[in-house]
């Protein structure tokens, strides 16, 4: 891979993901892409970034994004924002809410771990206190990533720093290794295929609560800018905004009220 080789994909991956590769990212990006070019044969990566953006069927950038992209998550990660969420954050919306309408937005879900930890919280909360619909929203630009978080099924070591009531409430065995959520956890989230890019947010309803962790790291000041003020436009007044503990909003022109380390309000 030329170094030109690798600005033209870097572009086209700020482009049209916002992740922003830099230098050093270079033996990454060969590394994860040299396969489809042996499975096609193609011979450069000048060919390939042909083949990618003039492919009409869609299969090329899915393959694309599906390779590039880092997924790594684990059930309860910064579990003081699980916490905040149900010591705090539900109550304000239990109080609040007239219709008993929870609009929450797990964006960047990866595998499923953290939205069906929000969904578990969401159901032991309001369970016994009416019809509160509690399903949410859970996004990831990754299709086969999106996959897996559907199907729910998990090792018996993933699920390890889960209470003994929601793996015995919400999972279910499916072999001597494996177990998998249970229908009535998966089917309260809607998972969806969903690119941050988008210049704009379709959704009708705004949210009150949008978890989107670990995934500004990997995009630029003028990305995370754009994307904060979309998130911002799109939550109702009161609306809390999680983010991860390695990120900040410092650098970033905003409405948003800082609360606690990553975790922000519309004013």
């Amino acid at each position: 891979m030329t170094d030109n080789e690798f600005s033209i994909i870097s572009n086209y991956m700020r482009d049209n993901y916002g992740i922003n590769l830099t230098g050093d990212k270079k033996s990454l990006v060969y590394s994860r892409l040299k396969s489809i070019l042996d499975k096609r044969g193609i011979k450069t990566f000048t060919d390939y970034y042909d083949y990618l953006v003039n492919d009409k069927t869609g299969t090329a950038s899915i393959t694309f994004i599906d390779k590039m992209t880092t997924n790594h998550t684990f059930f309860m990660r910064e579990i003081d924002h699980f916490e905040y969420l149900k010591t705090t954050v539900l109550p304000y919306i239990e109080s609040t809410t007239i219709n008993k309408d929870v609009r929450i937005w797990c964006a960047g879900c990866s595998s499923g771990e953290e939205s069906y930890t929000l969904e578990m919280i969401l159901t032991d909360y309001f369970k016994g206190k009416g019809n509160w619909d509690t399903e949410l929203l859970a996004t990831d630009i990754s299709t086969s990533i999106l996959t897996k978080a559907i199907k729910g099924v998990y090792t018996k070591e993933q699920i390890k720093p889960l209470s003994e009531d929601w793996k015995n409430n919400y999972f279910k065995s499916i072999t001597n290794t494996q177990v998998q959520v249970v229908d009535s956890i998966k089917d309260k989230i809607t998972y969806r295929k969903f690119n941050l890019m988008e210049p704009k947010f379709p959704f009708k309803k705004k949210f009150q609560v949008i978890f989107c962790r670990n995934v500004m790291i990997y995009f630029d000041d003028d990305v995370r800018t754009k994307l904060i003020k979309k998130f911002y436009d799109a939550s109702e007044k009161g609306a809390y905004l999680f983010i991860g503990h390695s990120e900040t909003l410092n650098n970033i022109e905003t409405d948003y009220e800082y609360i606690m380390p990553a975790v922000y309000r519309k004013k």
